[in-house]
């Protein structure tokens, strides 16, 4: 299944900020910005060319965000590709030996269908496939 790469994920401590330096410094345009409470999480996705970054702040210390943050600081977060048929992927990644974190599709930030694979299952980096 042809894939590409959709967005990569930022970890941010101050929205706001993080996307003024983004828009001054990389000419970024802000195209969607979000809230997802049982997230926890707020998330504002900026195109820069051909591909977007998704910056995202925890609303609680509990979220998967917060959680990392806590751990890892701000910074990198995930990578996301895109797909067009989000089951056949997943089944291809079971196929694969790939771990799931979401075995079944749930609607992300975008609106979009999207699921996450365990970091360990593909080289330490959580990656995020997105229905396009």
């Amino acid at each position: 299944m042809p894939v590409r790469i959709h967005h990569v994920g930022v970890a941010v401590t101050n929205l706001d900020e993080s996307i003024l330096l983004y828009r001054s410094a990389f000419g970024a345009e802000l195209v969607h910005r979000a809230t997802n409470e049982k997230e926890g999480l707020e998330a504002a996705f900026l195109r820069m060319g051909d591909g977007e970054v998704e910056l995202m702040t925890p609303l609680r210390e509990d979220s998967p965000v917060g959680k990392f943050m806590a751990k890892r600081g701000p910074g990198f977060h995930h990578v996301a590709y895109g797909v067009s048929d989000i089951e056949s992927a997943l089944a291809e990644a079971r196929a694969a030996g790939l771990e799931l974190i979401d075995n079944e599709p749930r609607v992300g930030m975008h609106g979009a269908r999207i699921a996450f694979l365990h970091p360990k299952s593909v080289g330490g980096v959580l990656t995020e496939l997105v229905e396009i």
